[in-house]
């Protein structure tokens, strides 16, 4: 890997009067960086290690420029230590600039030109994001570390029974939280022996998951005192509401609690030209794993265990209205009204009242 060039910082600081423009295409292993001067003219293109002392050596020894990156698995990271060496730093949602993402000539310097003179003219031709801290993403990561244990499970769990129904037999029960080798115990013995090593992989799966959650408990408890507000509506535990606060982080960088519905991907997405309005599909926007536990806190909501609120009343009610996808459209409008709900309790910590708007119709009728 080249090494940053003392040359190369020394030519950056003769232009220190200047305002520079940095595009800053990230890579797994290497990066590519370009830099424009006020005139949009390349002042400088070069490679450099997609590491932190790299980072700090380069950009540490310019003057306050303004640098854009692409949303990526090293921006969260890349965009905090910039930052901390005082730039202005713009995150490109890497969806959304399709000069880039649907270029023919798909090169990493001219990536990284391409992003420069983007943000040149205009940050917000970028769709700019916002990363979280250091420590709401490290305090994410034992969640995200759960939910890739519950997904190796299910493919375990899965792959146990599909073994077993080719053989003739099925595995007793159906609680994969209980799922251990005694479950083999009435199969047959060739099968038994076949099976019991995965059933005790999954039996350790589901103890290591279950640490997973007593240490979400204690998170919750001593950090996040916020999470009660939102397990006030039922159908919301510790999971789905911890999630929600680091994901979203700043609960006053929405101007609405509408707009949390949209920031999620959970409204339907628009595509109207002329006298055409077409019905489309949700967005799929934002975090899917905080989206998939909306969804799963709806169907609580709407099934046959949740409490009598004004959410399910709403939900039940669009339900009814029929079609071949009622029921589906109706729990994912609700996950979308469960989360403007969750936004709002964080941000009044009101207590829950689950019948408030009924309320407030009854009672002209009572007088």
């Amino acid at each position: 890997m080249k090494k940053v060039s003392t040359a190369a910082a020394k030519q950056i600081r003769n232009f220190s009067e200047q305002k520079l423009t940095i595009g800053l295409d990230l890579g797994d292993r290497s990066s590519w960086y370009c830099v424009l001067d006020e005139s949009g003219s390349v002042m400088l293109e070069q490679r450099l290690s997609t590491t932190p002392k790299a980072m700090q050596e380069m950009f540490g020894a310019i003057p306050r420029s303004r640098i854009a990156l692409e949303t990526g698995m090293h921006s969260p990271w890349v965009s905090r230590l910039l930052h901390q060496l005082g730039h202005e730093v713009i995150v490109a949602h890497a969806r959304n600039v399709r000069l880039i993402g649907e270029s023919r000539r798909k090169d990493d310097r001219l990536d990284a030109q391409t992003l420069a003179r983007l943000v040149r003219i205009d940050p917000q031709l970028l769709c700019p994001v916002k990363h979280r801290s250091a420590k709401a993403q490290a305090d994410l990561t034992v969640i995200r570390a759960r939910a890739g244990l519950v997904r190796a499970r299910t493919a375990l769990v899965n792959t146990a029974r599909g073994l077993a129904k080719s053989y003739g037999e099925r595995l007793r029960g159906c609680n994969v939280r209980n799922m251990n080798p005694e479950k083999a115990e009435g199969l047959s013995p060739e099968l038994q022996t076949a099976l019991e090593p995965l059933l005790a992989a999954i039996e350790s799966l589901s103890e290591r998951i279950r640490e997973y959650n007593e240490g979400i408990e204690r998170l919750a408890q001593e950090s996040y005192p916020q999470v009660a507000l939102l397990k006030q509506v039922k159908g919301v535990g510790t999971l789905i509401a911890l999630t929600f606060l680091l994901t979203l982080e700043d609960a006053h960088r929405f101007r609405k609690s509408r707009d949390v519905g949209c920031y999620l991907g959970l409204q339907p997405g628009r595509r109207n030209s002329g006298q055409s309005e077409p019905q489309m599909h949700i967005s799929k926007e934002g975090d899917p794993y905080l989206r998939t536990l909306l969804v799963q806190g709806a169907q609580h909501i709407l099934g046959p265990f949740g409490i009598d609120s004004d959410l399910r009343r709403w939900g039940l009610k669009l339900a009814e209205r029929g079609g071949r996808n009622g029921k589906k459209r109706a729990i994912i409008a609700t996950a979308r009204k469960l989360a403007v709900l969750l936004h709002r309790l964080w941000v009044s910590g009101e207590v829950y009242d689950p019948l408030r708007n009924s309320g407030e119709l009854a009672m002209p009728a009572a007088a």
